[in-house]
């Protein structure tokens, strides 16, 4: 659920009105000055800078969802946002209860709200591109510190999975 964030919060964002009114030859369709195209600007440009390469390949993604996002609020109005709320009750809820039943704790977002809306979700990018083989230095360097956090969080719980 981490893989969300960018889609939540542009898609929350569709839905405020845009900010200014660029001129035609300035704007881009389905990309209007509202706080979902910033929120995906800002993720988009974020990732980048955090990781050039796999931040490159995810922010087309990202702007796409934002666009998306965009074109459902203006053409399906109240009915995309009553998918769009649906899917993220059960998203919330599969959170919760996936960490709950499978980590045996709360998810990061009660520890760390930055990180849980804005890291997670490269991190579980990072996790996908590691897969296929992506910087394996960077893999090691992670799956160390993972190995370290679930240590501490054992000795001080007792009950990690």
């Amino acid at each position: 659920m981490h893989s969300m964030a960018p889609i939540i919060m542009t898609s929350q964002g569709t839905n405020t009105p845009s900010f200014a009114n660029l001129p035609d030859k300035l704007g881009l369709q389905y990309f209007p000055l509202n706080a979902g195209t910033i929120s995906g600007l800002i993720y988009a440009t974020l990732y980048v800078l955090l990781e050039p390469v796999a931040g490159g390949i995810l922010a087309p993604v990202i702007l796409a969802a934002t666009a998306l996002g965009n074109y459902s609020t203006t053409t399906y109005g109240a009915t995309a946002n009553y998918w769009a709320a649906g899917i993220h009750i059960v998203s919330w809820i599969a959170q919760f209860v996936g960490h709950g039943v499978y980590e045996g704790r709360a998810p990061a977002l009660l520890d760390n709200l930055v990180q849980a809306i804005f890291l997670a979700p490269l991190f579980v990018w990072l996790e996908a591109l590691f897969a296929f083989g992506y910087r394996p230095e960077l893999k090691a360097r992670l799956d160390k510190g993972v190995q370290e956090d679930i240590a501490k969080f054992k000795s001080t719980n007792g009950h990690a999975k």
